[in-house]
């Protein structure tokens, strides 16, 4: 039986609230489930020591037998040092368009030669004051 700790959701529409369980990996999302081991709240804020709760016993117990974590759970388990840090493919969507990038190489042109002519126009001036 391939197990998994993952989230189950719960909470009403727009107010979710998730438990961290220890299922079966062949078992629906919110259905059943073998154990509890916590909580999450995403509606806590982030510094809260009531965001997250995990029973660390029992989790440990499970990575023993062999549980897979779910990415958000792998995440929680990181956080709290069970698991050691891996490295995730970040997707490039932030990074800008190549249009916007083209954008942006022509106003720092443009930024760098307003920055040229007031500095030369002065030094003109003078010149021609003598």
């Amino acid at each position: 039986m391939a197990m998994k700790i993952r989230l189950a959701r719960g909470g009403s529409k727009k107010r979710p609230f998730y438990r961290v369980v220890a299922a079966d990996s062949r078992m629906p999302r919110d259905g059943r489930f073998i154990e509890k081991l916590g909580t999450y709240n995403p509606l806590l804020p982030k510094d809260s020591e009531e965001r997250v709760k995990l029973d660390m016993e029992r989790v440990q117990y499970w990575l023993d037998q062999g549980a897979q974590p779910s990415d958000r759970v792998a995440r929680f388990l990181e956080a709290s040092g069970t698991l050691a840090k891996t490295e995730r493919a970040n997707p490039q969507k932030a990074e800008p368009g190549q249009k916007a990038k083209d954008r942006a190489e022509e106003k720092a042109a443009k930024a760098a030669e307003a920055a040229e002519a007031p500095a030369e126009a002065p030094a003109e001036e003078a010149a021609a004051e003598e």
